[in-house]
């Protein structure tokens, strides 16, 4: 170059020394590169911004790491950042080595990093050499304070021995990282091995079973509780002539045996082996000790939480029954899942109990509580309701003999103050005509899905939980279950967790129910992961924890066309049918009854029609209790396909006196029930039985208002002539 000429632009000048330039701003996530630093990072090579991500997919995991920290440190010490960094391809091999200079500097406003600097590629150190050791930063006790504050992160984050075990494999140490590593423990006065990396399975099995007494380093630190270190295969045949063979195979030249110490005593011992030579300076030995007393802490913290899921989950299995083999014409699906805090184990439980007579029994309940206490009230009011269930007492005499005693069961014990009570749904199925018979004890109402995807709240009768009143009664309830019909019992965790109430949360599960299309056991996954699963943060309720509560789940399928739970063995047409009971001390169950059947309509097009239905119902009803001694059946059911459908309602009762149109007076209180039948219903009639009589009407679809395209159906056009309804 010639004086007076001017100089070369700096990019041709970093072109030629083959040095990429890059510039970062955290606050939009983008990094800069031009097209040398494109190249060295492995892409095509013309200048680009990338994300971050797509920087971060080309880098070691571990230099990615320790980049962060080396920034915030040259910010604090308002030095240049220098790291050294592994360049990855697509299949996580390294293609290249380079080192990354830069000047970071803190916004603080806009709260992020700003960093431009350069990238050039240099050849990868000799391990164990001063190169080596500053492969990260260029200065060592920058570098090490990086790794051990990542190192003691990703330790402390580690679940399970398995899971530490791996952290520990993966340490990218600063400068001299070992290429095998193993963990030592102590059983009774025999050295184990609990996890190891870079040897294969069968070369370990010569240190499984050692003796403490043996002359090997892992040994001697297991009895002393101070480290061995081995800088080279000499000194380690020097020291341990009986054990060197054992080593040599391995092809390692320094050896580092750390004790494991938690509280003083030392669990066991941790090897770091090395492929090349390292001195094992005060700086390095440092890291090393530091390194054990981490990875020492995490096996016991991991340690003692596989022990206490173990507990748990042994005490759960021991709690929880297996649902025994298939049952002819019925598919059964259980779920539990507990807690998230804590002990996980708490007082819901499910239970299936074989009965005389090809029938068996469903329980699910759930004590106040869920911690050990209640566990073990839950293992012993579970253990008295098989009793009393194989005994041959019907549901009610089961629950009544129930609450009695667990009254007086969490009446004897220490605490008067903590007073538990349970909730409990029992019911006995029959596979073969599909009917159960239940009574509930203040649990939550089953839920039945019938053959067409339709999900109803079934109410049932029921008194108080057992343990509060131990004279209660508990009324059965009879309900059948046609072929496809799906019957969910459940306890409130599954409706409650994540902020919902009653109403929100049986929603919340309605629409799984409708819609899902699979087996019994995917439909319990389905709605165990509706409640617990990301999409549950989506839905009404606070985001808050979502395992809030222990969650019971029983599915029962009586198998038939549609239900994904076997083949029908008779072609049905579609069909929707629920019975209901309602006893002269009951009137309030006339309005669970007008629930029933709006549930059963909710997808019939014409309002008025479901008015007209409720109406006409409620009507059938109140007639019963007013006007006989004896008690009510409601059968309703939807037959037909859509905008061809039919629906028929029908209340038998034991009296003898059949109904008969009347002309009331203006001022009449009664008299008119007839009348209405006649002009709201397409056809009905009234039909004695053997012992009572039943009233019946029906009516057909016709389109919403918006569609109809002629007069609705109803009038009573098509309905019997008077004297046939007589």
């Amino acid at each position: 170059m010639r004086t007076g000429e001017p100089l070369p632009e700096v990019g041709d000048v970093l072109a030629s020394l083959a040095t990429g330039l890059w510039h970062w701003d955290t606050a939009t996530a983008q990094v800069r590169v031009d097209g040398e630093a494109a190249r060295l990072l492995g892409l095509p090579a013309e200048p680009a911004t990338l994300t971050e991500a797509q920087v971060r997919a080309r880098l070691h995991p571990v230099d990615w790491n320790e980049i962060t920290g080396v920034v915030q440190l040259a910010v604090a010490e308002g030095t240049l950042a220098e790291v050294r960094i592994r360049i990855m391809d697509e299949h996580g091999h390294v293609v290249r080595v380079v080192r990354s200079r830069s000047k970071p500097s803190f916004d603080a406003v806009r709260k992020a990093y700003v960093l431009t600097g350069t990238l050039q590629e240099v050849a990868e150190p000799r391990p164990g050499t001063p190169a080596g050791r500053s492969a990260v930063t260029g200065e060592w006790r920058r570098s090490r304070e990086a790794f051990l504050l990542d190192a003691g992160r990703a330790l402390a984050e580690a679940r399970s021995t398995e899971e530490v075990l791996r952290v520990a494999a993966g340490l990218s140490m600063p400068g001299f990282s070992p290429d095998g590593l193993a963990v030592f423990g102590v059983s009774g006065d025999r050295l184990t091995v609990i996890g190891h990396h870079g040897q294969p399975e069968y070369e370990v099995n010569p240190f499984t079973d050692m003796s403490l007494d043996t002359d090997y380093p892992a040994t001697e630190v297991v009895r002393t509780g101070r480290a061995v270190y081995l800088s080279s295969p000499e000194q380690y045949r020097s020291r341990y002539p009986l054990t060197w063979p054992l080593a040599e195979r391995f092809g390692r030249r320094s050896w580092a045996y750390l004790p494991l110490t938690v509280s003083g005593r030392t669990m066991g011992a941790w090897l770091a082996a090395f492929a090349y030579p390292v001195a094992f300076t005060p700086d390095e030995r440092s890291v090393l000790t530091t390194v054990a007393r981490m990875l020492a802490q995490a096996l016991t913290r991991a340690g003692a939480a596989e022990n206490q899921r173990e507990l748990t989950e042994g005490l759960q299995r021991s709690m929880l029954p297996m649902l025994g083999p298939g049952i002819p014409g019925m598919d059964v699906a259980a779920r539990y899942v507990p807690t998230g805090g804590g002990l996980q184990v708490g007082g819901d439980w499910y239970d299936m109990i074989p009965l005389p007579g090809d029938r068996f029994a469903l329980v699910i309940g759930d004590v106040q509580g869920h911690d050990v206490r209640a566990a073990g009230l839950m293992g012993q009011l579970r253990i008295a309701l098989r009793a009393y269930a194989s005994e041959g007492h019907r549901p009610d005499a089961v629950l009544a003999r129930a609450s009695h005693f667990f009254h007086g069961l969490v009446a004897a014990e220490d605490d008067p103050g903590d007073h538990r009570f349970a909730t409990c749904y029992y019911a006995e199925v029959a596979p073969v005509t599909g009917t159960v018979e239940s009574a509930r004890a203040g649990h939550l109402d089953p839920v039945v899905r019938m053959a067409d995807g339709t999900a109803l709240i079934l109410a049932t009768a029921g008194g108080l939980p057992l343990g509060i009143d131990p004279d209660s009664d508990y009324p059965t309830t009879r309900l059948a279950m046609e072929p496809g019909d799906t019957l969910m019992l459940c306890t409130d965790g599954l409706v409650e967790t994540g902020g919902h109430d009653l109403q929100s949360g049986w929603h919340r599960l309605r629409v799984i129910l409708e819609e899902h299309t699979g087996d019994l056991e995917e439909l319990a996954d389905a709605l165990v992961q509706a409640v617990h699963g990301p999409s549950s943060h989506h839905t009404v309720g606070p985001l808050s924890d979502r395992r809030e509560d222990d969650i019971a789940l029983v599915l029962l399928c009586r198998q038939g066309e549609g239900c994904g739970c076997g083949e029908s063995t008779v072609a049905q047409a579609p069909v929707r049918r629920t019975m209901l009971s309602v006893a002269q001390s009951e009137p309030a169950r006339i309005a669970a009854a007008r629930e029933h059947l709006r549930g059963l309509l909710h997808d019939w097009p014409g309002e008025e029609q479901r008015d007209a239905a409720v109406l006409l119902l409620s009507e059938m009803l109140t007639n019963v209790l007013v006007h006989t001694d004896a008690d009510a059946l409601l059968v309703a059911e939807v037959v037909g396909e859509p905008g061809e459908r039919r629906i028929r309602v029908e209340v038998t009762d034991q009296g003898d006196d059949l109904p008969h149109k009347r002309r009331p007076g203006e001022m009449a209180s009664s008299g008119r029930g007839l009348m209405l039948i006649e002009l709201l219903a397409d056809a009905w009639g009234v039909a004695p039985r053997g012992e009572g009589k039943s009233i019946w009407f029906e009516i057909y679809e016709s389109p919403a208002p918006d569609d109809a395209s002629g007069p609705p159906a109803g009038g009573g056009a098509a309905g019997p002539e008077p004297a046939a309804a007589s």
